[in-house]
This record gives C-alpha cells, structure tokens and sequence, in this order.
C-alpha cells in the first residue's frame, strides 16, 4: 500500500494525500476543510476515473474533500493506482461553476417547517428574513450519503449557522427542508433526523426505478424557490401524477 505520505498531483500542481483503507482501499485527499475549489477536484478526479475505468477499478465514492477508491486487488494494486491519479490533467478542476442548477420549489414555515420560528428566535432574525437567506443562496452539491437522495447542500450564509437540534426527531417527513451548521439538505424519504425543519418541497429525490436514481448530482448546485400553499399543493398534485418536470437554469447538455 505504501506509506501514505503525501504525494504530488503533478497536473494540476495541488497535494493528494493517500490514505489506506482497509485490504482493498484508500482514500485520496485533496484538501483539510470543506471548500468548493477542493471539492472541484474531487468530483473532476472521479468524472476522469468513470471515463476510463484503470483495470482492477471497482469503484469511486467521492466526498466533501476526498474520494474513497476501491479496487480488486487481483488485478492491481494501490501504489498502480495512486501513480495514476498522481498523473491525472485536471487542468481547470478548481472551477466551481455548476453543471446544472436545480430550482426547488419550497413552502417555508407553518406545519411545513416546524423550527422555523426557533431558527428566527436562535438567529435573531425574523421568520422573513430567514426564510429570504436560506432562499437567496446558490448551493452546491458537495456530497451524497446518510439516506439515498440525500444531498449535503453548502454553503448556507453564516447567519443560519447553527448546531444540530439536542434531541433528534424519530420522524422527519419526506421532502423536509432543513438546515445545520453551514449546510442545508432534503429529506428524500421519512426517517429519524436531527436537522431544524424550515420547509417542505414535494419533489422526489430518489427513485431507484430510474438511471440515475437521484435527481441531484455531485458538482449540481441548487436555488430553492418560495411557493405559497396553493402552489405547493398543485406541484404535490402533478408529482404524484408524474406531469412535473423539475425546473434547472444552466443545464449544461
């Protein structure tokens, strides 16, 4: 495996640090915080390795500031590997444009964001105000996980910036909008969660009937859009019906 020192990404100039992880594994740093120029390379490393798959390559799981790779060890080896990546043109990998931007229609507050009142009071902020920060934010996708769908959405403003809640809930609706710390996220599905709920979309996320399951992408980045009642409950009604087309600007083809 080696000794997972740091090792030079000659292309691009920046320091990749190789991690074991485990007998079939390792992961590749490229930076110690969660910034979107680190994040570039992540998901540009990995777009370079789904191209044109090395041998023994099994798979990639990219994250906020690293990629997992995993490999068969019958028919390579780390150090191959590493050597390749270390060699890798990401050439313009920093550029944190996005390749789509999803508009996601949100009806905040009410039953159908049940903190928003406490984040307003924690924030001394008003409800208004809140709901026009969290809303006037271009987030990017910097990573997938906890529940299928699931999308850790940065960078919220500093002013939102808080902990998660002291006592999860059992129960967070499907669709929830929510935030903590410097990161905001929906809900895909109906699950125990720890985030403060400021809204609610009617959107699906994740359908393991389609390719891909997801409707977000790594390196997508996301404007939630207000709705009244009214509007939420219409766009529930042709999602259920299969007649909504989420709405993108930037869609890069």
């Amino acid at each position: 495996m080696g000794d997972g020192t740091a090792m030079r990404v000659r292309r691009l100039g920046a320091r990749a640090r190789f991690l074991p992880a485990g007998d079939t594994a390792f992961a590749v740093e490229f930076g110690e915080r969660i910034d979107p120029a680190i994040n570039a390379l992540v998901h540009r490393t990995a777009t370079l390795l789904a191209a044109a798959p090395p041998e023994g390559l099994v798979e990639t799981v990219p994250s906020f500031r690293s990629l997992l790779v995993h490999y068969d060890p019958l028919t390579t080896n780390a150090e191959t590997l590493q050597q390749l990546i270390g060699d890798l043109e990401l050439d313009g990998a920093t550029s944190t444009g996005a390749g789509r931007i999803w508009r996601i229609p949100a009806l905040y507050g009410g039953a159908s964001g049940a903190d928003l009142a406490e984040v307003a009071a924690a924030t001394g902020l008003s409800e208004a105000e809140v709901i026009a920060l969290h809303a006037g934010t271009l987030y990017r996708v910097y990573a997938q996980g906890f529940l299928p769908g699931f999308a850790y959405l940065g960078d919220l403003p500093a002013s939102l910036d808080l902990p998660r809640r002291t006592n999860p809930r059992v129960r967070v609706p499907a669709g929830s909008v929510a935030i903590a710390q410097r990161m905001t996220g929906i809900y895909p599905v109906e699950s125990p969660g720890g985030w403060h709920l400021i809204g609610h979309t009617p959107l699906r996320f994740f359908d393991p009937g389609k390719a891909p399951p997801t409707l977000f992408a790594p390196g997508d980045a996301v404007r939630f859009v207000p709705v009244d009642a009214d509007a939420h409950a219409a766009i529930a009604e042709a999602v259920a019906q299969g007649r909504y087309v989420p709405d993108t600007e930037g869609l890069s083809t």
